[in-house]
């Protein structure tokens, strides 16, 4: 998937159908002057219903079609004949679209399991013919119900990627680069910051035919949280992820420091993300030799205040197998 397809931002009108109005009818044949009503029920209008789908991984297909609107109840008619009910409106989205109301940015749903259906917009009931309103002092009724009004919102969908591990660091630290050798993603590389801008997602392929996802996040920079850089825009995406992968290049002048900016800027968007399982890795290592590795190792045990870590090379294919089982152990705990 190219970047200009990856959309997870869209905003739309969607408007549920009116319910159809109830019938006003007496029943009349050639032997029968005066039948009793039997106007009938009208139907009701079609609901706006969200359905998860698996194989999607983006919101493209709302990109150009902006408003959705299902249809409206039938009247009801003689021989208390049911109008036919409006035709639903099923929008098929990502797992882990998140709908907000775009007015009052709250969240009004989330779709997270395949095939799941969740009604967003209710169709207005169709309204009662009058034999319902027959009795004992008004034997022919002369009035039914109008049908209900249906619903209209305004909506903005965010995709936030389902993915077991997130990879977190700066731009340029060699995200993508680790994405591309774990798994068959092909995300675009080169030696500039914020190189990656749209997250792009990997099956990473582990023993036994099994797997897990991973996902490469567009770089944080120091005050992400207040929406520099690229700011909330990719952030929300690590809120899915089941496991944060702190990548930190080992060219980098101050590991430690790098770390706690990316830990702070989480922690200020969202504090339960710090809650989350998280590893850090030291990448671009095929630069150092083993006496290196362990003075930094030395250091990075204090700096680190504790956190898991170790060194790989992504280009020298250095430590890959490991860090597959290190997370796979994390991510099956």
């Amino acid at each position: 998937m190219t970047e200009g397809n990856f959309v997870d931002y869209v905003k739309m009108t969607v408007s549920s159908g009116n319910g159809g109005k109830g019938s006003v009818h007496l029943h009349r044949e050639k032997y029968i002057t005066k039948g009793g009503p039997d106007g009938g029920d009208g139907g009701r209008g079609g609901h706006i219903i969200l359905r998860g789908n698996k194989n999607l991984w983006t919101l493209l297909n709302y990109k150009v079609q902006r408003h959705f609107k299902a249809g409206h109840g039938e009247h009801g008619s003689k021989g208390r004949s049911t109008g036919a009910d409006g035709e639903d409106v099923f929008m098929d989205v990502p797992l882990g679209t998140v709908v907000r109301n775009t007015e009052t940015n709250e969240i009004v749903l989330e779709v997270t399991e395949h095939g799941e259906e969740v009604i967003l917009l209710k169709g207005g009931l169709g309204g009662r013919g009058n034999w319902h309103f027959k009795s004992s002092t008004n034997q022919t009724p002369r009035y039914a119900q109008p049908g209900l009004p249906g619903e209209e919102m305004q909506i903005t969908l965010e995709l936030k990627v389902l993915a077991d591990v997130g990879l977190v660091g700066f731009p340029n630290a060699g995200k993508s680069t680790l994405l591309s050798v774990l798994t068959s993603a092909k995300p675009k590389i080169a030696d500039y910051e914020f190189t990656t801008l749209k997250p792009n997602l990997g099956i990473v392929k582990y023993r036994d035919f099994q797997s897990f996802v991973m996902a490469d996040i567009p770089g944080i920079i120091e005050g992400a949280a207040e929406g520099k850089g690229l700011g909330h825009y990719f952030l929300r995406h690590i809120e899915r992820n089941a496991t944060l992968l702190f990548l930190i290049p080992a060219d980098s002048k101050d590991i430690g420091k790098e770390y706690r900016i990316l830990l702070n800027e989480l922690k200020r968007y969202n504090p339960e993300l710090i809650d989350k399982e998280r590893f850090v890795v030291i990448s671009k290592s095929d630069m150092l030799d083993d006496e290196l590795i362990a003075e930094m190792s030395a250091e990075l045990d204090k700096d680190l205040d504790g956190a898991t870590y170790m060194f790989i090379s992504s280009v020298a294919q250095q430590g890959l197998q490991e860090l597959k089982d290190k997370l796979w152990q994390q991510l099956n705990n």
